[in-house]
């Protein structure tokens, strides 16, 4: 009998970080595999989450590859099944099934400077790889990280931007004055366009809401940078994950098997519905 791919495996909360509060709150949940039954995965790959009784989202994997112990999901609340998980409580119970798409192809860029640009929760896509590429810091040039925000309260990862500084530039920014803000204040496309990264030697890696992954391309192309020096993620189209429901579609695409990762050079090819 073969295996059914649409069976999750059962993993166990055992961490529960606050990113974000409000109306579209984000959390941060670790999760462990209790029958050892888990599973690798590469930076940029997604995983099916089932929250018993309420339906599934696919969510992306927000722990680096190298780290073995658990995975690591931020999940912005949402709908039915994003509102169950942040009800949920360290020990309870969920289903994961995956991994699931590409990968962003970080050992192809060694010797590259590395740009980051990041918004909202569009940070966690991304997240895995910023983390890995730390973890390698040798094997790359230098590493900027640009982060935007609503206010300084809806910045993710704040500890871990903190330890980031250490060897990397961290421009972080929020939309609007603040009292005691001491970084950007503007959007993120702008901030990008302020610092100005050189397009020499460079990769662009950019997640965040449509509108700012517009802008955000567009200024990459003002500074120089080629459609192939740009690579984004579109897992937000990504549904049954194993190209048979055809949710994901984009032209002759499934995005949860040829994608979610692609080149900015990739995505002009694919239709304009998207």
């Amino acid at each position: 009998m073969t295996d059914n791919i649409y069976l999750p495996k059962i993993g166990r909360i055992v961490g529960i970080d606050e990113e974000t509060q409000g109306a579209r709150a984000i959390k941060t949940f670790k999760v462990e595999f209790p029958n050892d039954d888990g599973f690798e995965h590469d930076c940029g790959q997604c995983a099916m989450l089932s929250m018993f009784g309420k339906g599934e989202s696919m969510i992306s994997i927000a722990s680096s590859p190298l780290v073995k112990e658990y995975k690591q999901f931020s999940i912005m609340k949402m709908g039915r099944v994003t509102s169950a998980f942040h009800a949920a409580k360290i020990g309870d119970f969920i289903g994961i099934r995956g991994p699931y798409g590409n990968q962003f192809p970080l050992d192809d860029w060694q010797g590259r400077d590395l740009v980051f640009i990041g918004g909202g929760v569009g940070l966690a896509p991304i997240w895995p790889v910023i983390q890995t590429a730390v973890a390698r810091r040798e094997e790359f040039g230098k590493i900027t990280v640009f982060y935007g925000a609503r206010t300084s309260s809806d910045i993710m990862y704040e500890a871990d931007f903190e330890r980031l500084k250490e060897s990397v530039e961290v421009q972080l920014s929020v939309d609007a004055p603040e009292e005691g803000w001491s970084g950007y204040t503007g959007f993120v496309p702008a901030n990008l366009m302020d610092k100005a990264p050189p397009p020499d030697n460079a990769i662009a890696i950019t997640c965040g809401p449509p509108i700012m992954i517009k802008f955000v391309i567009q200024n990459l192309q003002a500074l120089g940078f080629a459609d192939e020096q740009i690579y984004t993620t579109i897992e937000n189209k990504m549904k049954c994950g194993v190209g048979k429901c055809g949710r994901c579609n984009v032209g002759k695409d499934y995005v949860c098997v040829k994608g979610p990762v692609y080149s900015w050079a990739e995505l002009k090819r694919l239709p304009q519905e998207y």
